[in-house]
């Protein structure tokens, strides 16, 4: 980990050891260096970036404002999607068994008709999970106490939402785009 400190900036080696476990001190980092190879290979910048934050908390790199990222990890995993459009990702670890009372929270009765008459509720739960958390980190607002409805509002449908299962069905990821090209 040391040498992961090392290759960070300052702002960010501050973020990850406010961490108390380990593993989410190690994952930050990790989120973080996936982030630096990205731009490295993506733009060619080779610095450690500072982040700026938006109102809601969402990062953003004031030196690049052309240059768009969305960063996720969980227990085991870490995500990264850099690119020119304003972008939205989230990763999960699929929680076996459902936890029904979450599961009402954040899904409406059409939703929960899904997830429960899928072949996998888990999976079909973290999937749905994995879109709105990744629609909300694309708009910045982050975690809100609409979950129920959110995936059907006009402005869910100017977005592309991919979701994508790890071959073991243990991970779930989804990225959130824009659909109309950003001007230059």
């Amino acid at each position: 980990m040391a040498l992961s400190l090392a290759a960070v900036s300052a702002q960010r080696r501050a973020h990850a050891l406010r961490y108390l476990r380990e593993e989410d001190r190690k994952l930050s980092l990790a989120v973080y260096l996936l982030l630096l190879e990205a731009l490295e290979k993506e733009y060619g910048i080779t610095r450690p970036p500072e982040f700026g934050f938006g109102p809601h908390g969402k990062p953003f790199l004031p030196d690049y404002p052309h240059i768009h990222f969305n960063l996720s990890h969980c227990s085991g995993a870490a995500l990264c999607v850099v690119g020119d459009t304003p972008a939205g990702c989230d990763i999960e670890r699929v929680q076996e068994p459902l936890d029904m009372d979450l599961c009402r929270r954040c899904c409406s009765p059409e939703e929960m008709d899904s997830v429960l008459g899928s072949r996998n509720p888990a999976l079909a739960f973290c999937t749905l999970w994995t879109r709105k958390e990744a629609f909300l980190k694309y708009t910045g607002e982050g975690l809100t106490d609409r979950l129920q409805g959110l995936l059907g509002t006009p402005e869910a449908s100017s977005v592309r939402i991919e979701s994508h299962v790890a071959d073991d069905e243990s991970f779930v990821y989804s990225i959130c785009r824009s659909l109309v090209e950003e001007p230059v």
